[in-house]
């Protein structure tokens, strides 16, 4: 009995999470411009509430990652993009 609540127990530890390696968007395809009047294309890259997401979330590198965070910030401070997302309760 003790040798079937072994195995039993085993079986959800073979299952583990393999992260995938995240590689930039922007430097597989060259074409693709980091511009601030592209708001459909920089809202992928803003969370809901209103942030920058995270390099390690959306797996762009560091160069294309600073122009993505200059072109949101240009984005918000003329109006394409919300500072804050969603309703303030």
């Amino acid at each position: 009995m003790n040798d079937e609540m072994m195995m039993e127990s085993e079986q959800p530890a073979l299952r583990r999470y393999v992260a995938r390696p995240k590689i930039c968007q922007f430097c597989v395809d060259k074409n693709i411009p980091i511009d601030y009047k592209q708001v459909d294309m920089l809202r992928r890259f803003v969370t809901e509430e209103g942030k920058i997401r995270p390099r390690r979330q959306t797996g762009t590198c560091a160069r294309h990652q600073r122009a993505l965070a200059v072109a949101v910030k240009r984005a918000r401070h003329l109006a394409f993009l919300p500072y804050v997302g969603g309703e303030i309760d």
